[in-house]
């Protein structure tokens, strides 16, 4: 996915600045931008791409986790 920004003038003539829209492609982020914002002029449109979210385990971390279940918040400050 990828996060498009639009800034925009509204048919009256107003500037909207900052809308940020999640889609796959432009054309559909600036499809949902025209249902919301109808007969509007696009001034500038950005992309940032959102990087996915991986939970990967290894086998290092869940020894960690499991060493640590058994010990008690102020034992493991101590070290």
């Amino acid at each position: 996915m990828t996060r498009y920004g639009f800034t925009i003038k509204t048919r009256h003539g107003q500037r909207v600045e900052s809308i940020q829209i999640m889609a796959v492609t432009p054309a559909d982020a600036e499809r949902r931008l025209r249902q919301m914002y109808q007969h509007c002029e696009i001034l500038e449109r950005r992309e940032n791409a959102v990087p996915r979210k991986v939970d990967a385990l290894d086998v290092e971390s869940i020894i960690g986790l499991i060493s640590n279940a058994g010990v008690s918040p102020h034992e493991a400050v101590r070290g």
